[in-house]
């Protein structure tokens, strides 16, 4: 298969990308888009057939749920049975965050084909704030079932040719929409009678939730209800290490990579190194964190070793997906 890439990043582009995309999408097949979060893989979330294909081209396991993207939150009350109870939190949560990058967890309606929900009684829906989606969305006026557009388990892409290495030859269509904005994917919650909890985190931190209701985190490997919460996930080829203390001294023979968050290591002997942040600012780090660990992972090292993030804030979500990279490094 041929894969197209078609740039949304003038006037002119946009509108044949949209008129593009819409068409590939209405016939039943996915689209690489960009998001404000990672460029997501789409396809009609109302068709389990179209769905499929996301799971094949993604080498998906069929038990990890789907994020659905909707192009208004009309279409919240088509796919979601909100309890009376949870309804005012919600409303609250939906008025502050959408669009924008915090998805909700909630009962599904049975227009949700099984595939979508993984079998689950619940459907994880969002808004998304990027305008390239938004615009496709709204142009082709369904639910978009999209989750990010790499490999299974692999890093996530945050630019259309991050896409296009992942996914060329398994897909037909990319939509380039330049860089993603927060680089790391959305905030997911379960809302839970009066209170939250947070399944991944994200852009949207728990600090930001807290003034809506009680907010509580899932345990690390809890049972898995939302994407993302895989324990060995987000990861490269390259074994990932997360330091406990400082860098170790390379042997002679090693090639290491460092992922910083704000320095580089002591000493010599890193075949490559990458700061996430210099200023030590936590969105810049988020945003840049996937590409750098993919530059990493093609620079032909032996092992990549990452430093922590204080884990406050959006380094909480960052810490996380750090913690599934290393994870099939420490798994027995």
């Amino acid at each position: 298969m041929d894969t197209l890439v078609l740039s949304a990043l003038s006037e002119q582009t946009l509108a044949f990308a949209l008129e593009k995309a819409a068409a590939v999408l209405d016939a039943g097949h996915p689209v690489a888009l960009p998001t404000e979060t990672v460029y997501g893989l789409g396809a009609d979330a109302l068709r389990a057939d179209a769905v499929l294909k996301i799971f094949e081209a993604k080498a998906r396991p069929f038990f990890d749920p789907l994020i659905v993207h909707l192009p208004d939150p009309g279409w919240l009350e088509e796919l979601t049975a909100i309890p009376p109870e949870t309804r005012p939190l919600v409303d609250a949560l939906v008025d502050r965050f959408w669009p924008g990058p915090l998805t909700l967890v909630l009962p599904r309606r049975a227009r949700v084909p099984d595939l979508v929900a993984s079998g689950l009684d619940t459907v994880a829906v969002r808004i998304s704030a990027h305008p390239v989606f938004g615009a496709v969305a709204r142009r082709f006026g369904k639910p978009i079932a999209a989750p990010s557009a790499n490999r299974f388990g692999r890093i996530s892409p945050t630019t259309a040719a991050h896409v296009y290495t992942e996914l060329a030859g398994r897909i037909g269509l990319i939509v380039d929409g330049g860089p993603t904005t927060h680089g790391v994917e959305s905030t997911i919650v379960a809302v839970e009678g009066d209170s939250l909890r947070i399944l991944r985190s994200g852009p949207v931190t728990a600090e930001d939730l807290a003034s809506f209701a009680p907010v509580q985190s899932a345990a690390f490997g809890a049972k898995l209800q939302a994407p993302g919460q895989l324990k060995s996930h987000y990861a490269p080829r390259t074994p990932l290490r997360l330091l406990d203390a400082g860098a170790p001294a390379p042997g002679p023979d090693a090639r290491f990579g460092w992922l910083g968050f704000r320095s580089e290591p002591a000493g010599q002997g890193f075949g490559r190194v990458e700061v996430l942040s210099a200023t030590g600012d936590l969105r810049e780090a988020a945003a840049t964190l996937f590409a750098k660990m993919r530059r990493l992972d093609e620079a032909g090292l032996d092992a990549i070793f990452a430093e922590p993030v204080p884990e406050e804030g959006l380094g909480i979500a960052i810490m996380d997906r750090l913690r599934r990279a290393a994870h099939q490094e420490s798994s027995p």
